[in-house]
């Protein structure tokens, strides 16, 4: 079996712990070989740290890669997809998928917030089918990054499911912290949206990933959203918020707070929390209600390492938890996010689907209906909380 040559697109974030995950990966000889991005100084910068060759564009760099790893803003997700779906090659794209980044050609005078909901639900309806369209025309695999659906404790839900027949009733999930490491969140048309397209899509993406899994461990076939209620918030833009300096604050067109209820096409439903809001750390979490067990998938924080440092300097150097704003008194520490979170994972089932012609367990069908969803959800939350039909393909 040939190398799998992974080329990143995109060299912020997201491009170092994906980079980071594919060092963990065994079974196939999948490396990472080469990145781009738009700014110079900033692709050569991580090609010179990481071994990497550097290219100027995704196209120039296609011929020399097998699987396009995502990596970049969202709104610079579908140029990159559908090159690489007509060159036929794999692709990993970072989560949000897709979504609505203005009229062509929006400049920093467009609000995502106040432009109408309806024309956007839409436009998005169609940008996702002729996504998909490329995708499913192209010869490669496609590996949707919702790193959630990968975290082993949401992968043990999996397996309790598909084991004992359950139905799951009832789900709950949240994703906040104190405010995005992205300088360019919060600006509607780089993003195509706040908190519910940022965060809500981790929870949401794992919600409705356990209702496809009993789905097909049942009838054979997934259970897919049906509605969804939702309402968006501001709160730190309220003519009372008292900033203490610790939220990040200045959102230019998007909410910082977001919430969704969902149903499903057999009646039962979910919640999920977003928020920007939240000190202390990444509060991600996953309750599932079933009628036969109880699971509470703890992401993180997590119980497994505790640790009192009394003096800040002292850490300096060490990683503790992601967005954890201090490191001073006690600190629940992950050892490893990138094992906890299921970054590891995500790129192990990757790759091996892609060298062995399986479908992963994230793929276009999840990307496809949480985005949906979402712009449903903006739908909704500008009717003031009116119930909307997501629109699947």
């Amino acid at each position: 079996m040939s190398t799998l040559r992974i080329g990143l697109v995109g060299a912020g974030f997201a491009a170092q712990f994906h980079f980071e995950s594919l060092q963990h990966v065994h079974g196939v000889d999948a490396r990472a070989t080469a990145v781009t991005s738009l700014r110079k100084q900033s692709r050569e910068a991580f090609a010179r740290d990481h071994g990497l060759e550097a290219y100027d564009s995704v196209e120039a760099m296609l011929e020399h890669v097998d699987v396009v790893d995502i990596v970049s803003p969202p709104a610079a997700h579908d140029e990159a997809i559908l090159a690489a779906a007509a060159a036929g090659k794999h692709i990993i794209c970072e989560k949000p998928f897709s979504g609505y980044f203005g009229p062509e050609g929006a400049g920093e005078d467009f609000r995502g917030d106040t432009a109408p909901k309806g024309p956007m639900l839409e436009a998005v309806q169609d940008r996702l089918a002729r996504l998909a369209e490329a995708i499913r025309a192209g010869q490669g695999a496609f590996g949707y990054a919702e790193n959630f659906v990968y975290a082993p404790a949401v992968q043990k839900e999996r397996e309790i499911v598909e084991k004992t027949g359950a139905q799951l009733l009832r789900q709950t999930g949240e994703e906040s912290h104190s405010g995005s490491h992205s300088k360019t969140y919060g600006v509607w048309r780089l993003q195509g949206g706040g908190s519910l397209m940022g965060k809500a899509c981790h929870p949401l993406g794992a919600v409705l990933y356990l209702k496809r899994i009993e789905g097909l461990a049942g009838a054979g076939r997934p259970i897919r959203p049906k509605t969804v209620t939702a309402r968006c918030e501001r709160l730190t833009e309220l003519p009372g918020f008292r900033d203490a300096g610790f939220l990040r604050t200045g959102y230019h067109d998007s909410e910082d707070h977001g919430w969704m209820h969902l149903t499903f096409e057999d009646g039962t439903i979910a919640d999920v929390t977003s928020g920007e809001i939240v000190l202390g750390g990444i509060y991600n979490y996953l309750d599932v209600f079933a009628n036969n067990h109880r699971t509470r998938c703890n992401l993180s924080p997590i119980p497994m390492l505790e640790t009192f440092n009394p003096r800040g300097a002292q850490f300096e150097d060490i990683y503790t938890v992601e967005k954890i704003g201090t490191k001073e008194g006690w600190t629940q520490l992950t050892p490893d996010e990138n094992y906890t979170l299921g970054y590891i994972a995500e790129m192990q089932d990757f790759v091996e689907c892609m060298a062995r012609g399986r479908r992963p367990q994230s793929d276009l069908d999840l990307a496809l209906d949480t985005i949906a969803a979402i712009y449903a959800g903006y739908a909704s939350d500008e009717a003031r909380g009116a119930e909307q039909e997501v629109p699947l393909l």
